[in-house]
């Protein structure tokens, strides 16, 4: 069952006067393994009682992806992504962690190199898109 079916589902049982403990036990001798934890169960009963609320996951603001590609800096500053790439890793001692380019130490030289060459690098950028 889906996590919206399970909400419905706790909505139904305290929408009948159930408790957020019975309504456990109710949906572990029913759905057994993919029953919601107890936590769940309570944080909906909660919500449920607040108000009139959907059991459909609420709109949440889109963010933009702050994270620049290695291809993106590399067409910012015309130069090829080996360089980009090569800059990142040596130069400014990062590592691609997750799908993002993080210090690999993070001490006053490494901050200072870091600074320079973001100056360097993006301060001519920085003045032409204002």
């Amino acid at each position: 069952m889906e996590k919206i079916g399970h909400r419905y589902v706790i909505q139904y049982f305290h929408l009948k006067g159930l408790s957020p403990t019975n309504i456990k036990a109710e949906l572990d001798s029913t759905l057994e393994e993919s029953a919601p934890s107890f936590t769940t169960v309570k944080y909906w009963v909660a919500e449920f009682k607040r108000g009139p609320t959907s059991c459909e996951d609420e709109h949440r603001c889109d963010r933009s992806d702050r994270r620049l590609q290695v291809r993106e800096l590399a067409d910012m500053v015309n130069i090829s992504k080996s360089a980009v790439h090569r800059i990142l890793a040596e130069n400014l001692e990062m590592r691609k962690l997750c799908a993002r380019w993080v210090p690999r130490l993070l001490n006053n030289r490494t901050k200072a190199a870091s600074r320079g060459c973001f100056n360097r690098v993006f301060g001519d950028v920085s003045q032409q898109q204002s």
